[in-house]
């Protein structure tokens, strides 16, 4: 039987719950996964809880630590939303990257055809996300929406992000 809070330490033991489940939470300290945290309903963010709960956490959180947010919508679920991501202060570039991972194993897991963003930080650029394999997608006036497509075809397991 599983709960409504469940944490995933191991994602080849935890492959059914990470399948089955819409909604969770990546978490990487240190370029190592933590866990995925999975939760019964979708994160939902509004702007003051973003601007002021994100600047507090980043400023005063555990140290190289990335938070990264999830969701399968109903609406559309051969595609997993990065809804969005927090970092501490002095989180590495290897530690945010471990967290893409992470995310890129679950939609392999899922089996999803896509991932897809809406950028707000300027600090993330056009060119790195081509670099990383995203695509501009949808082109609006106040947004910035990505989509990296798998359709079948994922890049290579990378069995060290289920080490820590």
């Amino acid at each position: 039987m599983r709960t409504i809070f469940e944490k995933i330490t191991d994602l080849e033991t935890g492959a059914d719950s990470l399948a089955a489940r819409r909604y969770g939470l990546i978490e990487v300290v240190s370029g190592s996964l933590v866990a995925v945290h999975l939760r019964p309903f979708p994160k939902m963010i509004s702007l003051p809880e973003f601007v002021s709960v994100s600047r507090r956490y980043h400023a005063r959180g555990r140290a190289d630590r990335c938070l990264l947010y999830y969701n399968q919508p109903r609406r559309f679920p051969d595609f997993l939303a990065l809804r969005y991501v927090v970092s501490t202060r002095g989180t590495s570039f290897g530690t945010c990257r471990r967290a893409l991972d992470v995310l890129e194993e679950i939609a392999r897991i899922k089996r999803s055809d896509a991932l897809l963003c809406d950028v707000a930080s300027n600090r993330v650029s056009d060119r790195l996300m081509r670099r990383w394999g995203w695509e501009a997608h949808k082109p609006q006036r106040w947004h910035r929406n990505f989509i990296k497509r798998f359709y079948g075809q994922y890049p290579p397991s990378r069995d060290e992000i289920t080490e820590r």
